[in-house]
């Protein structure tokens, strides 16, 4: 690889030499040529990547050099990197600056960095030709056995630099071919700061005449031929030229004031392949101790596979140096921002070990905490836009509540971007924030429910209490929403409440006179909840006067510190569930029930009339298991819950079927006999009862 201007097309035999010299390999790179061939690189194709970040990073000093004494460039002085392939002697030639600096040392000669020993993963005998201007010109060659040798270059002369020349195993022969060399530039080296060419053949076609065209080489096709003329014919003829392969410049190197927001989506696209502009973008820089520049985009909408366990982790390309390393690696950034894109370009991290031990690199820790905050910092920038961030959170909301579940160091900051509808603002998003400026007074916590639909939540007894006292209750619906809850507990010195376990306790606005009245309705029921109780056994843990019920009869409830109903719905969904973990997870069940339903009114009566009434029994378990499905669980038994609604609604329609046998071989009047009696002049009953 050199920096020549008219650098030559490498020729299939080695050059003329002077004596040659056998040195041997130190026992430690003799080791390390191993390791690369066997160990480090997974990806073969990475030697193309190392020879030319090694080519840029010798360019670079050559620069350097320049500017205290220029004459170094005046031999060639374009600084610029070519590959030239040769599928006849089945070699890749790289043309690059010199890679030692000052006169040569002979015991230098050999001792390149690991990345130059990449070229043994497809090469098995590599050659390089290096200049100095202020040195004579030499040849080293080793075929990464044991030894290598040296010897004095009396072939072409280079102008200045390296020229290193890899012989290809049988199996390696791809690297050859143009599409392939032109992928792995575009795919690793798109933004080298120097000019990248490639030697290609390109065939074209030419009008000659008749003798001329019977000398060339190539297919003939006659033209024409007027009177006067000589017969012309066109030959097609192959040529060989040097193409520039890195024309798009890194966009992220340049001051943010001056790229236009055409630019920044032209190259969002061209990074993505996506044919949306971006939703929003953040182009920042980070110096110091660490260096390094980004650009951060997010998209317009959310990928179909977002969260699929086999999708790649991230999408972000780091490079180092404007040379491309990877864009899978899971330390980058945390996977609840898999869905933010762009590049970040690091001057710090060392290009010459292989991808899987760069993952271990203590320095992407760091950039990865700089880049959870900015991309916090540009959701933040979105949501001033009150209709960009609905989009961006119909499409991301998820990835925001699995950060608020999983990013401890940033849930506090992630809390403030939630959304949700609620009680008081049911068609609208609202944040936590908002929630706190309209709390009532004295109100200490954030009330909140959790179900399978906005529908279901909304008409759930469990807010019937709330919303009749003027509190405000937030509407969880999506399954991630319990993670994200129990992990941030409380917002701004407010505890979130589940409405749906026990332990509720509200504000009354006349609190000594309402807990006087409880108290009173509590000892009234005491033996009722105690024949409940006695009915249910251990389908449910107590049964209590609720606080909380304003319509419903009743409503079960689960403890402060066992899955919710939801939750419970939610972990009974997973296919690949634990099913051992339930039984210590699972709620325990509390039934409360409203002293001020005229349904349990009635069934107090009865029971306290005849305890031993299979009636009431029976409309315990009606009740029990009308709660449990209005309290968002499902039924253990559908069937035995299903035949008490049929037989209450023969009971409704007055259908007597004496001697008619049922489905379980029993009669339909003996099946009746513990339904009670219809009050004809009280229809209004059956709907109470229902």
């Amino acid at each position: 690889m050199a920096d020549t201007q008219q650098a030559p097309a490498p020729k299939a035999q080695d050059q003329p030499s002077g004596d040659a010299e056998t040195f041997a390999f130190q026992a430690e790179i003799n080791q390390l040529l191993s390791l690369i061939i066997n160990t480090f690189y997974s990806n073969k194709e990475i030697f193309l990547r190392e020879l030319i970040s090694n080519a840029s990073d010798a360019l670079d000093k050559t620069r350097f050099l320049s500017l205290t004494n220029p004459s170094i460039l005046e031999p060639c002085p374009q600084l610029e990197i070519r590959i030239a392939p040769n599928k006849e002697a089945r070699t890749l030639s790289a043309f690059m600056e010199a890679l030692q600096s000052g006169a040569s040392d002979m015991s230098m000669i050999g001792q390149f960095g690991v990345g130059f020993y990449s070229a043994y993963l497809v090469a098995d005998r590599v050659i390089v030709r290096t200049k100095h201007p202020d040195d004579e010109q030499y040849i080293w060659e080793s075929q990464a056995g044991g030894s290598f040798t040296i010897r004095r270059d009396l072939g072409e002369p280079l102008c200045r630099g390296t020229e290193v020349t890899l012989h290809l195993k049988e199996d390696q022969l791809e690297f050859l071919e143009e599409r392939r060399l032109k992928d792995l530039v575009k795919k690793h080296s798109e933004f080298i700061t120097y000019p990248i060419y490639l030697l290609v053949e390109k065939t074209e076609e030419q009008e000659v005449s008749e003798d001329e065209g019977e000398a060339e080489e190539g297919k003939v096709e006659e033209v024409g031929e007027q009177e006067g003329e000589h017969k012309k014919k066109k030959v097609k003829v192959t040529k060989k030229e040097w193409v520039q392969l890195n024309t798009q410049k890194p966009i992220w190197m340049r001051d943010p004031s001056e790229v236009t927001p055409e630019e920044y989506s032209a190259f969002y696209k061209a990074l993505t392949n996506d044919w949306e502009d971006p939703l929003a973008w953040k182009h920042f820089s980070v110096e110091g101790q660490l260096e390094f520049r980004a650009i951060l985009f997010v998209p317009q909408r959310a990928p179909f596979d977002m969260f699929e366990s086999r999708k790649k982790s991230n999408n972000i390309k780091l490079y180092v140096r404007r040379v491309f390393i990877m864009d899978n690696c899971e330390d980058l950034i945390p996977e609840f921002l898999s869905f933010v894109k762009g590049v970040v370009d690091s001057e710090d991290l060392p290009l010459n070990i292989s991808r899987e031990m760069l993952q271990q690199n203590r320095i992407l820790k760091v950039i990865r905490k700089h880049l959870v905050k900015k991309s916090i910092e540009m959701f933040f920038e979105i949501a001033e836009d009150k209709e960009k961030y609905k989009k961006f959170w119909e499409n991301f909301g998820k990835n925001i509540k699995l950060g608020v579940h999983e990013d401890s160091a940033n849930r506090e900051k992630l809390a403030d971007l939630l959304r949700f509808y609620s009680s008081k603002s049911p068609e609208e998003l609202t944040s936590l924030k908002d929630y706190v400026t309209r709390m009532k007074p004295g109100q200490t916590d954030i009330y909140y429910v959790t179900g399978e639909s906005k529908q279901a939540v909304e008409n759930s007894p469990f807010v019937e209490r709330l919303t009749k006292m003027g509190y405000e209750v937030l509407y969880l619906v999506d399954p991630i929403d319990e993670y994200a809850i129990q992990a941030l507990k409380e917002y701004e010195g407010h505890k979130l409440v589940n409405v749906t376990k026990e332990g509720l306790k509200l504000t009354p606005e006349d609190e000594e006179a309402e807990r006087a009245r409880l108290e009173e309705k509590k000892a009234q029921f005491e033996p009722l909840t105690r024949l409940m109780k006695e009915v249910l056994g251990d389908k449910v843990e107590k049964v209590i006067v609720s606080e909380r019920l304003t319509e419903s009869p009743a409503v079960v409830v689960t403890g402060e510190y066992g899955w919710s109903a939801n939750m419970e719905r939610i972990m009974r969904a997973q296919a690949l569930r634990d099913s051992s973990m339930a039984q210590y997870m699972s709620g325990k069940r509390i039934l409360e029930i409203n002293p001020e339903s005229s349904i349990m009114e009635a069934l107090r009566q009865r029971a306290e009339a005849d305890p031993a009434d299979k009636t009431v029994s029976d409309l315990i378990q009606l009740i029990y298991e009308t709660a449990l499905l209005t309290s968002g669980f499902s039924l253990d038994d559908p069937s035995s819950f299903a035949k008490r609604i049929y037989r209450m609604i023969k009971l409704g329609l007055n259908i007597d079927e004496e001697g008619e046998e049922e489905e379980g071989g029993g009669k339909a009047g003996e099946m009746e006999e513990d339904l009670p009696p219809l009050e004809a002049d009280e229809g209004s009953r059956m709907e109470e009862v229902d």
